[in-house]
């Protein structure tokens, strides 16, 4: 369902209103960055069908359900192997939730979680996405077009706290008002080493804008967490070379370009089978905490309790596997993989590193980060009692 926002308090964040969509879409067809964009997503595309069919929209939901999803469903054909969910049973049709997953990669955890469940029959969801990767005026407007909410990044201070405060009445009011799900990850950026943790941040912006104790506050955001498996991550070795350009440099800071590097690399690049399962909603858990405990401890149970269900969750492949068994020295996993895999997953390892440009490459460091990114879900969720 989708609702228009008539209080002007959430214009800076909120996605476009249907009577904004015309104006949206005519900005995008006449933008020669968008048309090239398009085009490098979709090159066998009819550019003057495409914007007849752009044209022709007047609601979000009409361009999210053709024109989003077949660009999503495109760039799937061309980057998974496989792409499915499993887990449906776990929520109630009809109920709106606050989907947090783990984070992958910038554009497609959520595009993908969006396809699925509109393949299953779920409403699609809104979808927080930090204001960092708005680097052009048009992604911003393609973006809120698409029925995104805007996270304002980087802001210190009183500024922090006021756009926590907007945001969390934002989606509070998506969740209870306009009963529509939102999508937000577990933290802010990704975890690049794939070492999954929900940020206590995160958890005190959806208490913000809730009236009652910390735990009715989060209850009633509904949270629902989803585990994203990605068989391979094409920017695993971008993500690998940022670690020894940290560790080299503290004050290493990614610029805009390194953004649109990995949002270009993550889109079109292989991500062998990929698997999203929906978790148990959290409620019936949180009902059995104390409320009279200290807010700090909640915050940190409640936190662990998502984190627990999404290490319960994940989907396992050979890569996985051969990464544990080789940071580990062991052969625990030995029956898990063949030959062949390890041998193919080695070469993959190899391939990785061999793009990665560095004065100073530091190839056993860097191999380590790359086994890393593919051993510690299967790590975490031995950790839970996850059997594998």
């Amino acid at each position: 369902m989708d609702t228009e926002i008539v209080s002007t308090k959430f214009d800076e964040i909120r996605p476009l209103n249907d009577n904004e969509v015309k104006d949206a879409v005519e900005s995008l067809v006449v933008n020669p960055e968008f048309k090239h964009a398009l085009q490098y997503v979709m090159p066998d595309i009819n550019w003057e069908e495409f914007v007849q069919l752009m044209r022709s929209f007047d609601t979000k939901a009409g361009f999210k359900s053709m024109v989003a999803r077949m660009a999503v469903t495109a760039i799937a054909n061309k980057s998974t192997f496989s792409l499915d969910i499993s887990g449906r049973s776990r929520l109630t049709p009809g109920e709106s939730y606050t989907f947090i997953s783990n984070h992958r990669d910038i554009v497609l955890d959520a595009s993908f979680l969006n396809l699925m469940l509109y393949q299953v029959g779920y409403g699609m969801t809104q979808v927080a996405i930090g204001d960092n990767l708005l680097i052009r005026p048009w992604i911003e407007t393609l973006v809120r077009l698409n029925n995104s909410v805007i996270v304002k990044r980087g802001l210190t201070g009183r500024q922090m706290l006021e756009a926590s405060a907007t945001l969390s009445a934002y989606l509070r009011h998506t969740i209870r008002e306009t009963k529509e799900s939102v999508w937000i990850a577990q933290r802010e950026g990704r975890a690049k080493d794939s070492d999954d943790r929900t940020q206590a941040s995160v958890l005190k912006m959806l208490n913000i804008s809730g009236d009652k104790d910390f735990l009715t506050n989060i209850m009633e955001m509904n949270i629902a967490p989803v585990s994203i498996t990605y068989e391979f991550d094409p920017c695993d070795y971008l993500k690998a070379k940022e670690f020894q350009m940290k560790r080299d440099n503290p004050d290493f800071v990614k610029s805009p370009h390194d953004d649109l590097l990995s949002m270009e690399t993550g889109i079109l690049g292989n991500h062998g089978r990929v698997h999203f399962t929906l978790g148990r909603p959290i409620n019936q858990t949180l009902e059995g905490l104390d409320r009279e405990t200290d807010k700090a401890t909640l915050i940190n149970t409640v936190a662990s309790v998502i984190d627990r269900e999404i290490f319960l969750h994940y989907r396992f492949y050979p890569g996985n596997y051969v990464a544990y068994d080789w940071l580990t020295g062991s052969n625990r996993f030995a029956n898990a993989y063949s030959a062949k895999d390890k041998a193919f997953f080695g070469e993959y390892i190899q391939r990785q590193l061999d793009k990665i440009d560095l004065p100073q490459k530091d190839e056993t460091f860097l191999r380590t980060k790359l086994l890393e990114m593919y051993a510690n879900p299967l790590k975490n969720h031995l950790s839970v009692g996850g059997g594998a």
